[in-house]
């Protein structure tokens, strides 16, 4: 994924200074062919729905009336009948008939979003008259006013349809009623019975109305757009991350202003691939809901530091060539002059990595023959969970020279001038790689676009697994956890 000298390098240096056992065999380490394999991850990632409810606003002022009812009731008793007693006579009054008219209006809607509520306020107003009393008087009027609020809730079914309930509630500040004759005709009943069917047309007019606001299909699009890969590193190699949507879990909502949101979570598996952008997985329906099992938005990264064996060869012969100016003390036998060639690296069996590398050696004071030929090194890596430090174990040599050379070659091996020479140029650990990789990768996802989604993605956590040597090449596992929403753009 970048620039990975340290691990091969390693091998080398520490198959010199450990002192390495030399194998029978003369010729180059069996290749390894396995490829590397990348277990899947679980996440639960966010993804946020939002909702203008602008729209249920409008249509709730549409659909509840500015009239909420009106009152024509002809002739009725405005006074009852009574008994009086007037010089120890008792006296019955009159009935006083009055023609009652009038009617309860509601002013504009207001609505607002608070928490898990829709709260629908509006101010109603009551206005009665009574006419002709008893042929008295022409005309009373009374008024009243009250503050109604319509609390409605939303919910979601198994099948993502939203469901809705409205509670209403009102106040007056002064009942409907008139005062005549020191009398008080209330109208407090007739008003509660009405605004209960307007409860009652809220409740019909809410779910058809939530229908408009195509929850379902929006929460079906996302789901079918977030089956598709993410690339975590352009080049060198590319790294691509498949996610395969798994199911959807539901959270409640939000709601602030007139704008909802709902709180999603999408279970998924994250696939990484080295090399061609994998195919998209194959989509699935539209699961039915489930409760959220954990907060929505956690997602976990599996990123392989990946070292290829080809471009480790030339630095390692470099290094190699620039110390070759200076002879090689060897015991027994005094200065060597070394020239260097080729070197080769790639992964053999058993999880270890083989290093091969072509040089000649000639004595300089002594008349001890030279020699030319190849060295080949073995040897696993590893390292301590959680450290990008690495170490090989099982280090192993061979030679692959002319049978009178072959002393001097491994001799010079394994003097400290060689291993020194190759440990200060190339010995280091996968720290710089790895703190490089990670940068890449959050600067890759931390916002994209990815066909109609819109990717955000921020890594706060990252942990290191074992090193693995394969066939296809040298890498450290490493997870990363963060913070992660897909969205889709708004129309």
């Amino acid at each position: 994924m970048i620039r990975y000298v340290s691990a091969a390098s390693l091998l080398i240096v520490v198959a010199f200074l450990s002192g390495c056992s030399r194998g029978g065999d003369t010729g180059p380490p069996p290749r390894a062919t396995d490829s590397i394999e990348v277990p899947a991850q679980e996440s639960v990632i966010a993804v946020p729905i939002t909702v203008d409810l602008s729209g249920l606003a409008t249509a709730l002022e549409k659909e509840v009336p500015r009239t909420l009812y009106t009152i024509d009731r002809p002739d009725e008793t405005c006074v009852a009948s009574k008994k009086v007693k007037v010089a120890f006579v008792k006296l019955k009054t009159p009935t006083i008939k009055c023609d009652l008219t009038g009617a309860v209006t509601r002013g504009k809607l207001r609505f607002e979003g608070r928490g898990k509520d829709i709260l629908v306020t509006f101010p109603v107003h009551a206005t009665v008259q009574a006419k002709d009393i008893g042929g008295i008087l022409s005309q009373e009027t009374a008024s009243a006013d009250a503050t109604a609020s319509a609390r409605m809730r939303i919910d979601l079914d198994r099948n993502w349809n939203p469901v809705g309930t409205v509670d209403l509630n009102y106040s007056w500040t002064d009942e409907p009623h008139i005062d005549f004759i020191g009398q008080r005709i209330e109208f407090t009943k007739d008003a509660d019975k009405e605004l209960r069917k307007v409860i009652a047309r809220l409740e019909r007019t809410l779910p058809a109305e939530l229908g408009k606001l195509k929850l379902r299909e929006q929460v079906d699009k996302l789901w079918g757009k977030a089956f598709t890969s993410l690339q975590l590193n352009r080049a060198n190699p590319p790294v691509w991350m498949r996610v395969t949507p798994q199911a959807l879990q539901y959270g409640g909502y939000t709601l602030t202003g007139t704008r909802l949101s709902l709180d999603i979570g999408m279970e998924a598996l994250t696939q990484t691939f080295v090399g061609d952008r994998p195919a998209d997985p194959k989509r699935t329906p539209l699961p039915r809901m489930a409760p959220l099992s954990q907060n929505a938005g956690r997602m976990v990264f599996f990123i392989p530091v990946i070292a290829d064996y080809k471009q480790l060869e030339p630095v390692v012969a470099k290094a190699l060539r620039k110390r070759q100016a200076r002879p090689f003390d060897i015991p027994g036998i005094g200065p060597v002059m070394a020239r260097f060639g080729d070197v080769e690296i790639y992964g053999t069996t058993g999880g270890r990595i083989a290093a091969g590398v072509t040089f000649s050696a000639v004595p300089r004071d002594t008349d001890y023959s030279g020699a030319t030929g190849k060295i080949w090194l073995t040897g696993r890596p590893v390292n301590q969970p959680g450290s990008r430090k690495v170490d090989f174990t099982e280090v192993d040599v061979r030679g692959d020279t002319d049978s009178r050379g072959a002393d001097l070659l491994l001799k010079l091996a394994g003097t400290p001038g060689f291993s020194q020479t190759v440990g200060t140029a190339l010995a280091q650990n996968f720290e710089k790689d790895y703190s490089e990789l990670l940068g890449k990768v959050s600067r890759a996802i931390s916002e994209k676009r990815e066909g109609d989604l819109i990717i955000r993605a921020e890594i706060d956590k990252a942990r290191t697994g074992k090193l693995k040597a394969a066939g296809q090449g040298l890498y450290l596992p490493v997870w990363g956890e963060g913070q992660a929403s897909i969205t889709l753009p708004a129309p």
